[in-house]
């Protein structure tokens, strides 16, 4: 276990400390992890020989739940309502198509079995959520028509029908005695069923004042992720289609201090995706590779030129797509951690097949994030479908956080410079909004004429800044024998970058000037400029 512990949060260091040079990539950084769990294993540089499908496949399945809830709950379906319903057709019957074609070629051409060959077109039948966010967002690929959006709806949602056919097809070639229509309708009412209400009761206690903490919502939240995989999954329902129903419902509910929320899965879902990627580049064995190279590189042509395009196209065109969108669709059906899972659990579940199903599925895989993923941005600009003059952000619930509004409160005392003037004699900047004076416990909504008295305290909007990349925030507390201990500011040496934008003074902040005297206690806030 320590070995193993300290493998992951060494793979997890690196990949972070790796993260601002991935950015500038061609490639999709998923790519990095995979490789790097390829240099630490049994053929890599370290030799560390791991087989243990059981063990990957828990790890995998659990960080997939959060990936499932974060794709739902990012999801702005305001700005994807256009494209809802082809986004669910290419979720549900999409999938099935593509994997119902796949199957058939794999049996005509590759000769395998017909049951093996719709398992093999089953369990890469759906786009991986993860590389298309991935890629839509460190490329800031913003598409024309809301082909972003119906990208992101359709990958984040056809897991569950994926799942859902790998299952089947995994229960008859096991040989279990199972209704098939009993089995599809437990998976999808449990799983739609359990979504729905376990988000709506989550809406109710987060609007009521059951916590005490936003780190409690935040728990509480991780809990009710998890009971809405594991208590459909119970009832044979589909767990993968709850958490991603029960995250559409949460994102797109108005819950107060939701950014707060939005960071905190944000960081699991990247720490998620980090481990999946790796431990998947781990597990497998490159010098066991070649011998279904040719087969995954068949079928990953055959998917990417023919089948993907044909059931594409066949469920945009009565929607008046244009060829440019249904081509962009088409290319961006790439194959991700989802199918590499539901080919660990066949394997696991003991399945004979003719070629090693989790070696044929990682290099298709490898090859789609590969090949499909690097040149994404380029095919969308060939066929002009790169909207210049939109961000993709907006297509996610937390754009909010990239141009929200911030409030400060200003203090007017007599000798402040703004005393007894009004408020069109002030030389305000066109992005600052005096929008509030609290004077003797009223409130007054002011207007140009407001004259601003001693002891108003004004409350003033702006826009947040942005680029918090550049710089570097870091408190300082003053102690007893510190030198600077009552000193002005002003004498006060800084590096070159630096600045004291607030002291905290016991329940005080006070916004600094050159003659503020520092005191023993005060907590110095420093700003300071990042080069590149």
């Amino acid at each position: 276990m320590n070995e193993g512990l300290l493998l992951i949060g060494a793979a997890i260091l690196i990949c972070i400390l790796m993260n601002k040079f991935l950015d500038k990539l061609p490639i999709p950084s998923l790519i990095v992890f995979i490789a790097l769990g390829m240099c630490f294993g049994e053929n890599g540089l370290l030799h560390i020989s791991f087989n243990d499908y059981e063990i990957v496949n828990i790890i995998c399945s659990a960080s997939l739940i959060f990936i499932m809830f974060y794709g739902g709950f990012g999801t702005n379906l305001q700005v994807a309502r256009p494209v809802i319903l082809p986004s669910v057709l290419l979720s549900t019957l999409g999938v099935a198509g593509t994997a119902g074609v796949v199957g058939l070629f794999a049996h005509f051409v590759l000769k395998l079995p017909l049951l093996e060959s719709l398992l093999i077109g089953s369990v890469i039948s759906s786009t991986d959520a993860a590389s298309v966010f991935n890629i839509l967002r460190s490329k800031k690929l913003a598409l024309k028509y809301h082909t972003d959006s119906l990208l992101e709806i359709e990958s984040g949602s056809n897991d569950p029908m994926s799942y859902m056919m790998t299952t089947v097809i995994l229960a008859i070639m096991s040989g279990e005695n199972i209704s098939i229509p009993v089995l599809l309708f437990k998976q999808i009412a449990f799983g739609i069923l359990s979504g729905i209400v376990i988000a709506k009761l989550a809406v109710w206690f987060l609007g009521k004042n059951f916590f005490e903490s936003q780190q409690s919502r935040t728990v509480f939240l991780f809990g009710v992720i998890l009971v809405s995989y594991a208590l459909p999954a119970m009832f044979d329902g589909n767990g993968y289609l709850s958490v991603y129903l029960c995250g559409i419902l949460l994102g797109n509910t108005e819950l107060s201090q939701k950014k707060y929320l939005v960071h905190f899965f944000d960081v699991i879902t990247d720490i998620a995706q980090v481990i999946i990627f790796f431990l998947l580049g781990l597990l497998v064995t490159p010098v066991n590779l070649p011998s279904v190279l040719i087969p995954a590189i068949m079928v990953m042509v055959f998917l990417t030129f023919i089948a993907r395009p044909v059931v594409s196209g066949i469920l945009l065109l009565p929607f008046s797509k244009s060829l440019g969108q249904i081509s962009v669709v088409s290319w961006a059906g790439l194959r991700g951690v989802a199918s590499i899972v539901f080919a660990i659990s066949a394997v696991i579940k003991g399945t004979g097949t003719t070629y090693n199903l989790f070696n044929l599925v990682f290099c298709i895989v490898l090859l789609s994030i590969s090949i499909q993923g690097t040149l994404l941005p380029w095919v969308s600009s060939k066929l002009s479908m790169i909207d210049e003059n939109e961000d993709v952000s907006k297509t996610f619930n937390d754009y909010e956080e990239e141009s929200n509004i911030d409030f400060i409160k200003v203090l007017i005392s007599k000798a402040h410079s703004w005393c007894g003037r009004t408020l069109s004699e002030l030389a305000l900047p066109s992005d600052l909004l005096i929008v509030m004076i609290i004077r003797d416990n009223t409130t007054i909504v002011p207007n140009g004429s407001t004259k601003l008295l001693e002891g108003d305290t004004l409350v003033l909007s702006a826009r947040a800044f942005e680029d918090k990349g550049n710089i570097h925030v870091y408190e300082k507390v003053i102690g007893r024998n510190d030198k600077v201990a009552n000193m002005p500011l002003y004498k006060v040496s800084k590096p070159d970058g630096k600045l004291v934008i607030l002291i905290k003074r016991g329940l005080d902040t006070i916004i600094p000037t050159g003659n503020t005297i520092i005191l023993s206690g005060d907590t110095l806030v420093f700003a300071e400029s990042k080069k590149e």
